[in-house]
């Protein structure tokens, strides 16, 4: 099974990301899509607690998710919610915060073990291509996690501020990638991703300097520095600049395209202020192997049979 092409890896070594269009079959893209409609049809609003998904890290005080909706969400299929979905008071006759349109339009993202749970998200993930791609790129025990779907609702499709993945999913070196496959076009005003390229550099300011994890009481999440290694293995340690706003490119991605996403890279998504959603299924790898350790308080802790082998 073919993976990445040698110009193709030198490329996302280079820049950071890549676009690979038609990674996806048409089949498969309407399989995805067709399961996620059913799973927003069919979730349940009755004991739900409502959990709005933000990271804090907006600038506008929010607060970091940090329920235990969200943080025992490693091994199971859950839903959040979009900000914006809610009325400004709760409804008085639940005492609940009232949602704005229906439920499946309201949802935020769909997370975060649907490529075990799920059979049509299992069918593009742990896949013998992903696991070429994988070795193109260096890894020798990869494990998949953190899979889930994002929405990014018309109108209300919240910003994603500008991070890097391995703040999120630190292993000591760093070694996460993502592959986020685009289910629906993604363009400017929908929501689509923004890169600036080079910034997974040391030379472009691209070490991982905090983290996001589990507060040491174990209730909530926040930012904190990182004392371990900044950059992967490999790369030189010494950062030496920062990103530029000239390096910043804005992807035009179409259905069924994949783009991976290094774990140092610099990216954002802005707000979807179009009348059209943007639905992608992204889900993270990271080096398993000796030599690698992921952390104990990254917000996402392994089940007990640990992370999704890739191969074998």
């Amino acid at each position: 099974m073919s993976g990445l092409t040698d110009a193709q890896v030198a490329s996302f070594h280079k820049n950071g990301y890549l676009v690979v269009p038609d990674y996806l079959s048409s089949a498969e893209v309407s399989s995805l899509l067709s399961e996620t409609e059913s799973l927003l049809n069919n979730f349940s609003l009755e004991d739900h607690p409502l959990t709005q998904f933000t990271t804090g890290d907006s600038g506008d005080g929010d607060a970091h998710v940090g329920d235990d909706y969200f943080l025992t969400s490693g091994d199971k299929v859950r839903f959040f919610f979009e900000t914006d979905a809610f009325t400004d008071e709760p409804d008085p006759l639940t005492g609940r915060a009232a949602l704005l349109k229906p439920k499946q339009q309201a949802v935020n993202k769909i997370g975060h073990s649907l490529h075990t749970l799920s059979a049509p998200f299992k069918a593009v993930s742990l896949t013998e291509r992903n696991a070429a791609v994988a070795r193109d790129l260096g890894f020798v025990d990869p494990r998949v996690l953190q899979s889930m779907l994002i929405c990014k609702q018309p109108s209300i499709g919240g910003a994603v501020p500008s991070h890097r993945d391995s703040e999120f999913l630190y292993t000591d070196p760093p070694s996460a990638v993502g592959w986020w496959f685009a289910l629906q076009d993604a363009g400017v005003g929908n929501g689509t991703l923004g890169f600036w390229k080079g910034s997974h550099t040391g030379a472009k300011g691209g070490g991982i300097t905090r983290r996001f994890v589990r507060k040491v009481d174990g209730k909530g999440t926040e930012f904190v520095g990182n004392e371990g290694p900044s950059l992967p293995r490999g790369m030189d340690e010494e950062t030496k600049g920062e990103p530029a706003e000239e390096d910043l490119e804005i992807v035009d991605v179409k259905a069924g395209s994949l783009v991976l996403i290094h774990g140092n890279v610099l990216h954002k998504s802005e707000k979807n202020t179009s009348s059209r959603s943007r639905y992608a299924y992204t889900f993270h790898v990271i080096e398993g192997a000796e030599g690698w350790e992921y952390d104990g308080r990254n917000w996402l802790q392994p089940p007990e049979t640990g992370f999704s082998k890739l191969y074998s």
